[in-house]
C-alpha cells in the first residue's frame, strides 16, 4: 500500500459520499452492499451517520437472490427521472431521492453486508413505484469464476433474471393490497451505463 494512503486520517468514510470509484467507472463500479441473500431483516444505510440500520424485518418468505446495495456518489432525482421519461413519454415521473440501487450476481456465498464490492454493470430493471423511478442496476462481481465474463444481462440464465424480477415485483406487497410496483423494462449494459451517468449528474447537482 502506498505510504500516502497509510497516512490518511483514521476516520471511517461515509459509504454514500466517501467511497471512491475506479478509473474506468462506470464500466466498473465499487458498490456498497447492504443486504445479502438469506437476510431476514432489510438493512439500509442511515444517510446521516453512514451506519447500517434496520429498515424493517422481512415479513414474508421473499429473500433477495443476490447481493443488494447502492452505488456510492449517485442520486436519483431529475436526470434519472428525465432519462426514464424519455423511454416512457406518457408518464410523469420523479426520482426516488435515494442512491442508485444495484444487485450483484456472484456464485460465491457471501454472508455479510457492510462491504465494498467491485462489480461490472451488465443491465438493469426500470422499476416504477407509483410515479417514482427506482432503477435496479444488475451487475456481476468482478473476477467471479462463473459470472465474471458476462457482459450483458441477456447472457444471464433466464431463471435468474426471472427470480430478480419476481423479487422486485413482490417485495413490498401486502396481502389484500394491489401491487403499486411495475417493472417497465429490462435493459442491457449500455442503457445501464447511461442510467449510472445520469445518477452521477444528479449527485453532483445535489
Amino acid at each position: 500500500m502506498p505510504i500516502e494512503h497509510m497516512n490518511k486520517p483514521l476516520i471511517k468514510a461515509h459509504p454514500w459520499h466517501g467511497i471512491d470509484q475506479p478509473a474506468d467507472f462506470p464500466e466498473t463500479v465499487n458498490a456498497f452492499v447492504e443486504i445479502v441473500p438469506g437476510d431476514s431483516v432489510k438493512f439500509e444505510i442511515d444517510k446521516v451517520s453512514g451506519y447500517l440500520k434496520i429498515d424493517r424485518p422481512q415479513k414474508y418468505s421473499n429473500y433477495i437472490p443476490a447481493l443488494y446495495g447502492f452505488i456510492p456518489k449517485t442520486y436519483c432525482s431529475g436526470n434519472v427521472a428525465l432519462f426514464a421519461s424519455n423511454k416512457m413519454p406518457a408518464a410523469v415521473l420523479e426520482g426516488d431521492k435515494d442512491p442508485l440501487d444495484i444487485c450483484i450476481i456472484t456464485e460465491r456465498n457471501i454472508t455479510t453486508g457492510n462491504i465494498i464490492a467491485p462489480c461490472i454493470p451488465i443491465g438493469g430493471f426500470r422499476l416504477i413505484d407509483k410515479n417514482e423511478v427506482d432503477d435496479k442496476i444488475i451487475a456481476v462481481l468482478k473476477g467471479d469464476a462463473v459470472y465474471g465474463e458476462i457482459n450483458d444481462i441477456s447472457e444471464l440464465p433466464l431463471n435468474l433474471v426471472e427470480r430478480l424480477n419476481h423479487y422486485f415485483l413482490t417485495y413490498k406487497n401486502l396481502p389484500g393490497y394491489p401491487s403499486q410496483v411495475v417493472i417497465e423494462s429490462v435493459y442491457g449494459k449500455q442503457e445501464a451505463l447511461q442510467v449510472i451517468r445520469a445518477s452521477v449528474h444528479d449527485y453532483e447537482k445535489m
